[in-house]
């Protein structure tokens, strides 16, 4: 009978967190494939018996289901519709520039660039964590004035992302604090007021709290290399950067892995600031994003299943990235 209940207890101690885990997580991203493959405003019902709500009698109740219309891929292939058409004018702009031509950006569907400004995303936001290490080492230091002056680094990392869409707003404001810098290279409509300056300037709003972050995750490695290794390298002849390239940055590999898995989900995430700043603005999606278009087509657009199609084909891709991730954290523990 113990032996029965020592079996048992650890099934009871997971049981909330699967349950929560199962009804929260694994339901709603099978949900999401299942209303990819319909049409519904998410408005309409219907009673589970397949009468309509208007056919009930006055003291009448039914169990009310979504009343859905099956239409298969129709919402993927309208996702990729466009996707041949708009990768033939990129390559004719591109083209035209390397043949020494001045031809004007082409006009894309709202898809390719929410695919293009994730890429830009992708691309560009992994860049604070070279700069988070480079604070993490400076701050790495046994300086009184260092110690004084490092939470004014982590700052950055407790603020709400709303708070700093709100700030970076601000300076981006063309007679804000960069009026002078926008008059000299002739920016009338600042940063975020520029379809083509959009998204980079959200993407460095971005940096803001995620250099902190990185330099947390790195502070953090540092302390977990021995003064000792530091010393024998040293009485070696390894400075500066020898040091840094052979010794330091080799044990501090598993927080790079940290940062770059936060850093890439957090590129595939991209809402919040992009909700802030601009609402996927200037113009029709100039700088939106996979997640924020969803958002939009299916709360405010009441078209639920596109939405759930974006949602699907976000999770794909974040699911690619996360394989490569497991691989190769398991290939660095084999």
């Amino acid at each position: 009978m113990m032996s029965r209940a020592y079996r048992l207890a650890p099934w009871l101690f997971l049981a909330p967190a699967a349950i929560y885990f199962f009804s929260l997580v694994i339901y709603p991203i099978f949900g999401s494939f299942w209303v990819s493959f319909h049409d519904w405003d998410g408005t309409t019902f219907q009673c589970s018996d397949g009468r309509t709500l208007q056919e009930l009698a006055e003291d009448e109740s039914c169990r009310r289901v979504p009343l859905m219309t099956w239409v298969g891929l129709e919402n993927y292939e309208r996702f990729f519709d466009k996707t041949p058409r708009d990768a033939g004018r990129i390559a004719e702009y591109w083209s035209g520039v390397f043949a020494g031509e001045s031809p004007r950006w082409p006009r894309l569907s709202v898809e390719t660039k929410v695919v293009l400004n994730n890429i830009k995303w992708l691309v560009l936001f992994p860049l604070a964590i070279p700069i988070g290490l480079a604070f993490a080492l400076f701050l790495n230091q046994t300086s009184v004035w260092i110690r004084a002056t490092k939470s004014m680094f982590f700052f950055p990392f407790v603020l709400s992302p709303a708070v700093i869409g709100f700030v970076f707003q601000y300076f981006y404001d063309p007679s804000g604090p960069l009026e002078g810098i926008y008059d000299l290279l002739g920016w009338d409509s600042g940063v975020i007021g520029d379809q083509t300056r959009a998204t980079y300037g959200i993407i460095v709003a971005g940096w803001y709290p995620q250099i902190a972050y990185c330099m947390i995750i790195y502070l953090a490695g540092l302390t977990a290399i021995e003064p000792e290794q530091i010393e024998a390298a040293r009485l070696d002849g390894a400075r500066r950067w020898k040091l840094l390239r052979r010794i330091i940055l080799p044990q501090l590999w598993p927080a790079t892995f940290v940062a770059l898995v936060v850093t890439t989900i957090g590129a595939l995430r991209s809402f919040d600031l992009v909700q802030v700043m601009t609402i996927g603005g200037p113009g029709r999606g100039s700088s939106d994003v996979l997640a924020r278009y969803m958002y939009q087509k299916t709360l405010f657009d009441q078209d639920y299943g596109y939405g759930a199609t974006l949602a699907v084909i976000l999770f794909l891709i974040m699911l690619v990235f996360i394989a490569v991730f497991i691989r190769q954290m398991v290939q660095q523990e084999d």
